[in-house]
């Protein structure tokens, strides 16, 4: 595919992309991180999916209809992984006895006072926010520039300038601020910007163009799982019913939703054909090629029998 023109638009909304997830939604969620803790952060942080659904409908990229069960189970799957979310964080429950986790633990829990849990929560949901806002502008811009390894770089580029903007002025005078050794600080910074950031984003872009704003999303709470693991593993965190309970409702309510959204694109390819034998038809009317047209006319016919039986089946 060819790469669509850069225009004045594009670029802004590039740049504010830039802005919204590298500069804004990182840097909130990891000071957030830093006055709270990991699997608090990110049990906050997986609100995205129901925040997302909500700015989706306002901005009309996704429809809900009451009479469609498929819809409904959208709206319930958003709504079960929400409370899968709340149980995994409120519901503690009886301990699980897991072999990984014998020792004692080795969860930093500096910073974890009612203060520091407010101010965390704060900046958690406001970077949550943003990167809700985020999703939705990667969406519409991909309409008008559905390049997604283009658009990922660029992304990657903006927001490098934009966060090395923002570096100078909020750490004036804070030549530590950049300096990195080979130290756990340049794997971090690594991985988040290769994995996270650069791979996230076309990916992410790749996903939405075929399946939606709402199907990409709907998978961020299974960082929760993975971060509850992997502390347990790691940190050696305990790991309590309550947590494994919650997994298990955020699943049910991940499924609802991709069952949800499967009827949306149960036949991705035929509504593309449809297009181009429809440009074509155009075209060939306009030229006089009435043998032709009667050809094209012909397969879309039988296109629309074909899909009239597979229904029935």
């Amino acid at each position: 595919m060819v790469r669509p023109k850069m225009t004045p638009m594009i670029f802004f909304k590039i740049a504010l992309l830039g802005l919204l997830d590298p500069v804004v939604a990182q840097n909130l969620f990891n000071l957030g991180m830093k006055y709270t803790t990991a699997t608090f952060a990110i049990a906050l942080y997986n609100t995205l999916p129901a925040v997302t659904f909500i700015l989706a409908l306002i901005f009309r990229l996704e429809s809900v209809k009451l009479q469609s069960i498929r819809s409904v189970a959208k709206v319930v799957g958003t709504v079960t992984t929400v409370g899968g979310i709340m149980v995994m964080t409120l519901v503690k429950g009886p301990a699980l006895d897991l072999f990984w986790t014998k020792g004692p633990s080795k969860q930093n829990t500096v910073g974890t006072d009612i203060h520091s849990s407010i101010k965390g929560a704060v900046l958690v949901t406001i970077g949550c926010f943003s990167y809700a806002c985020f999703m939705i502008l990667q969406a519409i811009t991909l309409k008008t520039y559905p390049a997604e390894l283009s658009l990922a770089t660029w992304i990657c580029l903006m927001g490098t300038i934009e966060g090395a903007v923002v570096t100078l002025v909020m750490e004036k005078g804070n030549h530590s601020a950049w300096t990195i050794g080979w130290d756990t600080k340049l794997v971090t910074v690594t991985y988040s910007g290769i994995v996270c950031s650069a791979l996230g984003y076309y990916v992410g872009g790749v996903v939405m163009k075929t399946r939606g704003l709402v199907f990409v999303t709907a998978f961020k709470p299974l960082c929760m799982i993975a971060v509850a693991i992997m502390s347990s593993i790691i940190f050696a965190e305990q790991m309590y019913l309550g947590r494994a309970l919650g997994a298990a409702v955020i699943c049910v309510g991940l499924y609802l939703v991709i069952w949800g959204k499967g009827k949306d694109y149960e036949y991705p390819s035929m509504p593309q054909i449809d297009d181009n034998l429809t440009q074509s038809n155009n075209i060939l009317i306009g030229n006089g090629k009435d043998s032709v047209d009667h050809e094209v006319i012909t397969i879309s016919k039988q296109n629309k029998q074909r899909r009239t039986l597979i229904e029935s089946v």
